[in-house]
């Protein structure tokens, strides 16, 4: 596999577990590679890590540049695979130009990005100025150690961004994002007339899910919607009782499973039955073409000791089926461009209390608060607490960049072709960074991937060789 630099560190590099908030290890990690290699390097108290590599020779009076990825990854799984991602390996293997893994998340957003960083600072033969390379905690659930990067850490005045996802494409803009969550206290209640009921599960599996920022316009399914979309079909015509719901896992990927217990009188399970047969045939015909490995499950299953009393667990439902998801507006400034979006994240019973998280994303902040409230209004529904977070700015594009024009024409100079400038939907860092150093001068690109925030996340092995040399040529262009 070539780069043979590049792939060797990665492949290091996912064998420490590292979910976001417990980035100890890399960090401790990436502290030790440079002791290693003799490369200046500190930490500050969030954890990020920063490294310095000087000019090489000929090069010292070139304004330098920063290399930026982030630590992190999504931890997604199967639910048929065993795997602990605090103390597990990253399985990985090979099928034909992809680099996947073994049921779960690959890691390669962000692994990738340091390991091109790293193999760049420690090729001998790679001419190129100053370099910072900085690595961030948290980037998928807070961009906390973004945030907490103090004023002064940084030295160089340009940014190349290493934790984009598409060949032959530069980002220079990206939405900004806020996150909600609502909670459901209740008190759970006994079943009542257990030997007349029948316990039923229904369960969604096999959903593509994905990214909740690249992947929201694509078309895909959403788990917890289907769960609620049911319940509500079937609440005015039976007597049932929710025992349990739960779906989703992080906020920043689309729902790919979900499932429910819910008791009924013997007497409708027939009716429950032939509704969710209706209702799987209909699910489909609407989601069929993309979501082709869908899997929709009625089964009965053990009686459960309690549920949630029948009005709370009904305007839950509605709630939930009030609650927006998806792609809400297109830019209109930049065609292609999702301008905003919702994501109905996750559903999570808890003790005395059941949970949902969504994330909100626009590159329009006005846009960003206003679902967010939307959001709010729909879920105070059913829940008697609903905050959100502290969010994160959007990245405003300067097509004016020097440091775009570098990058393109390094580009164009290497694969005889133009590649496509454009913003994302997804969350970077760039914007944070740009509010503690506002004359930061920022790209962003990489390899290509797939399926990222899935266990489908995959990476290909000729784009990554491609975009190592890109950003190799862009260093010794500058």
């Amino acid at each position: 596999m070539e780069p043979k630099a590049v792939f060797e560190i990665f492949s290091q590099i996912n064998l420490v577990p590292r979910p976001s908030k417990h980035e100890e290890r890399i960090s401790r990690w990436l502290q030790d590679w440079a002791a290693q290699h003799n490369i200046e390097c500190v930490a500050d108290e969030a954890m990020n890590v920063i490294m310095r590599v000087p000019a090489t020779a000929g090069y010292e009076d070139h304004e330098g540049i920063i290399l930026q990825a982030h630590m992190d990854m999504v931890c997604e799984k199967n639910g048929d695979v065993e795997h602990d991602f605090m103390n597990d390996p990253i399985q990985t293997y090979i099928d034909g130009d992809w680099l996947k893994a073994k049921g779960t998340t690959l890691g390669a957003d962000n692994g990738i990005g340091i390991a091109m960083a790293l193999a760049a600072i420690s090729n001998p033969d790679l001419k190129h100025p100053a370099i910072e390379c900085l690595f961030t905690v948290d980037e998928e659930t807070g961009l906390t150690g973004a945030e907490k990067l103090k004023d002064g850490m940084l030295r160089g005045r340009r940014l190349i961004n290493l934790d984009s996802e598409d060949d032959g494409q530069i980002f220079i803009g990206c939405a900004g994002g806020i996150d909600t969550l609502a909670k459901m206290h209740y008190e759970p209640q006994p079943i009542a007339n257990s030997q007349q009921q029948i316990a039923i599960r229904l369960s969604v599996t096999g959903l593509l899910g994905g990214h909740s920022g690249d992947d929201i316009n694509k078309g895909r399914a959403n788990a917890n919607q289907f769960l609620v979309w049911f319940l509500a079909r079937i609440w005015p015509q039976t007597e049932v009782q929710l025992a349990s719901i739960n779906g989703g896992n992080l906020r920043n990927a689309i729902a790919r499973e979900a499932e429910a217990v819910l008791c009924v009188p013997m007497a409708y399970k027939e009716q429950i039955r032939v509704e969710w047969n209706h209702f799987v045939a209909q699910m489909e015909g609407v989601f069929g073409e993309v979501e082709k490995e869908m899997h929709l499950e009625l089964e009965t299953c053990d009686m459960p000791t309690a549920f949630i009393p029948a009005d709370k667990a009904y305007r839950l439902v509605m709630a939930l089926c009030e609650c927006p998801h998806g792609m809400i507006a297109m830019s209109k400034d930049m065609p292609g461009l999702v301008e905003t979006s919702t994501n109905l994240a996750s559903i999570k019973m808890r003790e005395g209390y059941i949970e949902v998280n969504t994330s909100q994303r626009s590159s329009v902040e006005a846009s960003k608060h206003h679902l967010k409230w939307a959001v709010e209004q729909a879920l105070s529904l059913a829940c008697d607490e609903v905050t959100h977070g502290d969010g994160y700015p959007g990245w405003t594009p300067n097509v004016q960049s020097p440091l775009l024009d570098i990058t393109k024409q390094a580009y164009v100079d290497l694969f005889k072709s133009q590649p496509q400038v454009l913003a994302i939907h997804a969350g970077l860092e760039c914007g944070l960074f740009l509010e503690k150093y506002p004359y930061l001068d920022m790209v962003s690109i990489g390899p290509q991937m797939y399926g990222v925030h899935s266990p489908q996340e995959r990476l290909s092995i000729s784009s990554t060789e491609r975009c190592y040399r890109w950003l190799c040529r862009v260093l010794e262009t500058l």
